[in-house]
């Protein structure tokens, strides 16, 4: 690898000759496969022999590197003038410490001598976590929402007792006042204050059962009322749609990506998550099917592979997205190359309804399975045929579509699904 990045003996010298020769050539070969190019690869082995140094990494087998040790001699790089040519180009900037701690910190991270700080305990730990193993094994909720809640339910007990006051000593009082004085701070919708007052009300529940805390809790936690289905689906016309296909038909690398994202999501209707976790094996190209695992009711969705969304997955696959050990189907278009994080699927679609004009309530990728519901809907579906499409799993929260065109609320025996695809 050395010998591929520095051509001249005396700049491809200090590399063969360093400490840790092995760990740096292991760690550069990983950031090339994940799509790295040449001049980023000389910079990173520059910084990785620099690391050698600063961190006496030869004198410290397999000894952990606190974070804090790394930020300290970051500032110490940011300062320094090296008297090797090669090194001065990357030292005594403002952007050097950044760099120094990117890099280095990445590198220990991989060789698994990173010491990340451990986050004190919370105080209500135990109870949270027979809390969770309820909502996963006896509720059946999925693992990230579980988490989610977790989260929201140990913040707000964070704050409603004092570092020394337990939990049975919370009274309806006190819950109250932290619930009002939250909403203040966030400036809350009543959609999200209810959401909260359930999410409270389930746990203290659950705490009542198991006697942590005073009884009655539960039934005094009250959110504002929000009236079954009286919102309607925030999403853009279908002709909308078709624009916004429209302004992704170029031949860019991100061009191609968003358009195959932005199918599987007006077509099938498909939550965020489900196209960033869709699998290269999800995709049965001989028999024309797309398989999809839905996170958030647990289960499994196999659709006909239309025409169109085929030949714009395919066309990614064939001309984009790079070679990676990664199994996701979607990856960044710049390096290094890996799987979309949380967002950003959503982060296309605002992008490229926002580029277009359109005044919406909302330019997540979720306004597109609503465009999809309400495609469909006009198409003549019935509404548990629009539920099966989408994945849901209560006949209510499809209910909703039909206050968008009642005069298309007609149940259809037989429709052919392919035929609207």
């Amino acid at each position: 690898m050395f010998e591929q990045l520095f051509r001249f003996p005396h700049a491809l010298q200090p590399h063969l000759d360093g400490p840790l020769a092995a760990e740096r050539r292991r760690y550069l070969c990983h950031r090339a496969n994940e799509g790295i190019g040449r001049n980023g690869l000389r910079v990173l082995a520059y910084y990785l022999l620099a690391c050698t140094e600063y961190l006496r990494l030869a004198d410290r087998p397999g000894e952990p590197i606190a974070r804090a040790e790394v930020e300290q001699q970051a500032e110490l790089w940011a300062k320094r003038i090296s008297p090797c040519p090669n090194m001065r180009k990357i030292s005594g900037r403002r952007s050097s410490r950044i760099e120094f701690l990117r890099h280095v910190c990445s590198w220990l991270k991989f060789m698994g001598r990173l010491q990340l700080p451990t986050p004190a305990p919370s105080r209500f730990a135990d109870q949270l976590d027979e809390f969770a193993n309820f909502l996963l094994q006896e509720k059946g909720l999925n693992p990230r929402t579980v988490s989610e809640r977790c989260d929201t339910v140990e913040r707000f007990l964070e704050k409603v007792t004092s570092n020394s006051s337990p939990l049975h000593c919370v009274n309806i009082s006190q819950i109250d006042s932290a619930i009002v004085k939250q909403i203040a701070q966030g400036h809350y919708a009543r959609t999200t204050v209810k959401n909260l007052a359930c999410q409270l009300r389930s746990f203290f529940a659950f705490a009542e059962s198991r006697r942590w805390c005073q009884s009655g809790l539960a039934d005094g936690i009250r959110g504002p009322r929000v009236y079954s289905q009286e919102s309607i689906p925030a999403g853009p016309a279908w002709a909308d749609v078709q624009k916004i296909l429209a302004s992704v038909e170029g031949d860019q690398p991100a061009q191609i990506r968003d358009r195959a994202i932005l199918m599987l999501l007006a077509i099938y209707g498909l939550r965020a998550g489900e196209v960033r976790c869709l699998q290269l094996e999800n995709f049965s190209w001989e028999h024309e099917r797309l398989t999809v695992h839905r996170g958030k009711t647990q289960s499994t969705h196999v659709y006909p592979l239309t025409r169109q969304v085929g030949d714009s997955v395919l066309r990614y696959l064939q001309s984009v997205r790079p070679r990676s050990v990664h199994r996701e189907v979607f990856l960044t278009v710049r390096p290094p190359f890996r799987p979309l994080a949380h967002g950003s699927v959503g982060a296309v679609v605002s992008r490229r309804l926002h580029a277009l004009g359109l005044q919406l309530p909302h330019y997540g990728s979720h306004s597109l399975r609503h465009a999809c519901a309400m495609r469909l809907l006009q198409q003549g579906l019935s509404l548990k045929e629009i539920g099966d499409h989408l994945g849901h799993r209560h006949p209510d929260t499809t209910r909703i579509y039909a206050k968008v065109d009642l005069a298309a609320l007609r149940q259809v025996a037989d429709f052919d699904l392919g035929g609207v695809l």
